[in-house]
């Protein structure tokens, strides 16, 4: 995408940034004509088994970066999209560099937590004047991966909540894969609470749905990522927050349970990214029983 410098620029810098599953994600440094610089990032989906869906997932992405724009949600620039790879070598999207960095550490999690929901809450306030694509379920009832050692009989329950219908619901403009791992935060490195959201990225999955699908992701990953009791404090945060979950339990919990159980299907993709990012703890293993851990609890809860 050199074609979208201005001119007098090139690339000075390439650095990869490490985090994602589905695309490779590497950060431009761009000199100037004055001789200064600026910084871009380049997504680009290289894998055999994404070349089939990135065309609409970058789509997806220039779109809701398109809406973004103008909205009070700390995303970044849309400067160029080739879904299509008709001049780059992989269908790629080129975007502004937004600051700040992850955290994913256990310490400062009740800090973040209340941040993370006052920015999901922004993010489904936004109207769009055109709607993106509806939602796609990320699981079935024949797709779920039932952890090793797992009470048979709890999953089985749990399986038939997402055999239900899914329950009405008022739509929303959703990010579709708001989780730790998709925010930044300002501050300095050593900060575990960080200081502020400074960015959320990675807008592949925007999707028009219920509120619950998104508070129900993050819920999950927080769930984790730090322990099955964040699942349910994440949801309480959010609701305080101002945001507007289903009024029925049982609708809250059919989302709750429908997004813990897709994780059940990746696993290790989920723990490998935390792992690189320094929780060495966090083995396939270990998030495995972390979400035998939380589907318990979901079922559990009443609904």
């Amino acid at each position: 995408m050199r074609g979208q410098l201005d001119a007098g620029e090139r690339i000075v810098g390439i650095e990869a940034l490490h985090g994602g599953i589905t695309a490779e994600v590497r950060r431009l440094t761009v000199g100037t004509r004055g001789g200064g610089s600026r910084r871009l990032v380049l997504r680009s989906f290289v894998a055999p088994s994404s070349l089939e869906h990135a065309e609409d997932w970058l789509n997806r992405e220039a779109g809701a970066l398109t809406v973004l724009a103008g909205a009070d949600v700390p995303a970044p620039g849309l400067v160029a999209a080739d879904p299509t790879a008709a001049r780059c070598a992989y269908p790629s999207l080129l975007m502004t560099h937004l600051p700040g960095r992850t955290v994913l550490g256990d310490e400062g999690v009740e800090t973040r937590v209340p941040l993370l929901a006052r920015q999901l809450v922004s993010i489904h306030a936004v109207r769009p004047a055109e709607r993106p694509r509806g939602y796609t379920a990320l699981t079935t009832p024949d797709s779920v991966v039932v952890p090793e050692g797992a009470d048979a009989a709890v999953w089985a329950g749990a399986v038939d909540v997402i055999r239900e219908s899914p329950p009405p619901y008022e739509g929303r403009f959703l990010h579709r894969d708001f989780q730790p791992g998709n925010v930044l935060f300002g501050g300095a490195a050593g900060d575990p609470a960080g200081a502020g959201i400074t960015g959320v990225v990675d807008w592949a999955g925007a999707s028009w749905g219920p509120a619950d699908l998104d508070v129900a992701h993050c819920a999950t990953a927080l769930a984790l990522l730090h322990g099955p009791a964040w699942g349910p404090r994440f949801t309480a945060a959010y609701e305080a927050a101002g945001g507007v979950p289903a009024a029925d339990a049982g609708e809250r919990r059919y989302w709750l349970v429908r997004d813990a159980l897709a994780s059940s299907e990746e696993v290790r993709e989920v723990a490998r990214p935390w792992r690189e990012a320094g929780r060495t703890e966090l083995t396939a293993r270990a998030v495995a029983e972390r979400l035998d851990a939380y589907v318990t609890a979901l079922m559990e809860t009443p609904g």
